[in-house]
């Protein structure tokens, strides 16, 4: 069993803009992560400096789903999109989750060699309201797989 408090640790050193940001991730699981941008003028902009922290999630919830094989693999985010809903007030927490499960994402990696997945995020403001949603798509390939 991965040990994801070391994992959520580990993500602000791995990512060092993460770390910049003070992102603080502060639940990672198999497939999910939640990642709050703390509230801080320096790092808005005229939406919330929203991308960057639902990008973070995706990352989590994917080394969360992945812990155990992160050795063996090329994680790669091959894209992203946002959809602003609404004005951020205040700190912005994001819920990253995978598209897919977990195990089926293992278990297409094994057999192809390579998976693609979306990993979905859900980002809401510090009153709880919805401010964004966005998805970002994952391209992950077995390190001796070419």
């Amino acid at each position: 069993m991965p040990d994801f408090d070391l994992i959520a640790k580990g993500m602000t050193q791995a990512v060092p803009f993460a770390g910049h940001l003070n992102l603080e991730i502060t639940e990672v699981s198999e497939g999910e992560a939640t990642v709050v941008l703390p509230e801080r003028p320096e790092l808005l902009n005229h939406v919330g400096s929203l991308f960057t922290v639902a990008e973070t999630a995706s990352g989590a919830a994917f080394v969360g789903a992945f812990a155990e094989r992160m050795g063996d693999v090329t994680p790669l985010a091959r894209s992203a999109e946002i959809s602003y809903e609404k004005i951020a007030k205040g700190a912005i927490t994001a819920r990253g989750r995978l598209g897919v499960p977990a195990e089926q994402a293992l278990a297409t990696l094994d057999a192809e060699g390579k998976v693609e997945f979306p990993c979905e995020i859900e980002l809401t403001d510090a009153a709880g309201t919805l401010v964004a949603v966005a998805s970002v798509r994952w391209h992950v390939r077995l390190k001796d797989a070419g």
